[in-house]
């Protein structure tokens, strides 16, 4: 089921129903996704590499919206394969922190304040830990990637990283890595997190609810070289939250979709009124600019000459294997002699009619 579709029919409802809770950045959002890869939007011109052959056939452009599931395919992969090459060879973790249902109302009364000061708190709580670790004792290095949403598409703010399980001390030139098995303790980690957050919200003059539970959620689990979770990551990163596939039915003004349970592992659907799913949607909007992902310590983008230096000395190739892992983007084929087409023109207004269709 086409999301654009979706969106054409229940816009003018989810207005209706929603336009107090609007900001200028969901309007955009669902226009974009509106219009993606539609015929009456623009078209690229793609012509057959074959020369004997040379057909030319016109394709609409996808939206490029980052919360659009069709779109930017191609810069996740980017993303993941670089992250990958950062990797370097000791034990990682995977590390979640979730602020309880209390503060949800909250966060999206303040998305972009609240937001930052997750990132914050997390940055400073982590460095914090890796510096007076006994084993550690140096800088770290990992990856924060904020996401939004629960497996039914509800708000649920939280933050991933991915850690790795070393440290460097650039002061007396030393790299150190922890055994496999434990990094830190989840509820040291729950308990300064929540300590920290709350007060960074009352010096920022936001009103804690009276009721914040005292007992927060931090899980941290091993993630072997730290590959899978950047692909499991980088994969949701660019898509939007849901897939097409995902999206079953559409019938009666409903909306049914699929989505995986977390403690069963098993597939269950969700059933909501047509507004309400376009709703949900928007709800992991973010803020224009702000930025989902972000890496600090040696794995920082600025840290690029560190990474190949440690990569050099401890002679480990990251990206050695990866070949295969990713999906790589589908040629255009042409629909006369099957040959791979290249795209020639861009951003072309309406073209006439015309019989041919594109092939993936």
């Amino acid at each position: 089921m086409l999301l654009s579709a979706i969106i054409n029919e229940f816009k003018d409802r989810f207005f209706r129903r929603y336009n107090k809770n609007l900001l200028p950045g969901h309007i955009k959002a669902l226009d974009s996704m509106a219009r993606c890869r539609q015929e009456h939007g623009p078209h690229m011109l793609a012509q057959c590499s074959d020369q004997h052959c040379g057909k030319q056939s016109y394709i609409p452009h996808s939206c490029g919206h980052r919360n659009c599931p069709h779109c930017q395919q191609h810069e996740s992969q980017q993303w993941i394969e670089n992250q990958i090459s950062k990797c370097l060879p000791c034990q990682y973790s995977l590390i979640t922190f979730t602020i309880p249902e209390q503060l949800r109302d909250l966060a999206w009364r303040n998305q972009s304040t609240i937001y930052s000061l997750m990132f914050s708190t997390v940055q400073e709580l982590l460095k914090s830990f890796t510096k007076n670790d006994k084993k550690l004792g140096g800088a770290p290095g990992f990856t924060a990637i904020l996401h939004t949403h629960s497996r039914t598409l509800d708000y649920h703010p939280h933050i991933h990283v991915v850690m790795a399980g070393a440290s460097i001390n650039l002061k007396q030139s030393l790299w150190k890595v922890k055994s496999p098995g434990y990094l830190f303790s989840h509820k040291a980690l729950a308990k300064v997190f929540r300590a920290k957050l709350l007060q960074t919200m009352v010096n920022n003059n936001l009103p804690v609810p009276s009721d914040c539970p005292k007992q927060w959620v931090v899980d941290c689990k091993e993630a072997g070289n730290g590959e899978k979770a950047l692909i499991y990551l980088g994969r949701y990163l660019y898509r939007g939250v849901i897939r097409e596939q995902d999206i079953l039915q559409c019938r009666d003004g409903m909306v049914t979709f699929r989505y995986r349970h977390a403690k069963s592992g098993e597939d269950r659907t969700r059933t909501v009124k047509g507004e309400y799913f376009i709703y949900l949607l928007m709800l992991h909007v973010l803020p224009r600019g702000f930025r989902r992902a972000r890496s600090y310590g040696f794995l920082h983008s600025c840290s690029k000459k560190l990474i190949n230096l440690l990569k050099l000395i401890l002679r480990f190739n990251p990206l050695r294997g990866l070949a295969g892992k990713l999906k790589q983007r589908p040629p255009i084929t042409c629909p006369v002699c099957g040959a791979a087409m290249a795209i020639i023109a861009t951003m072309i207004p309406r073209p006439p009619a015309y019989p041919d269709r594109f092939h993936r």
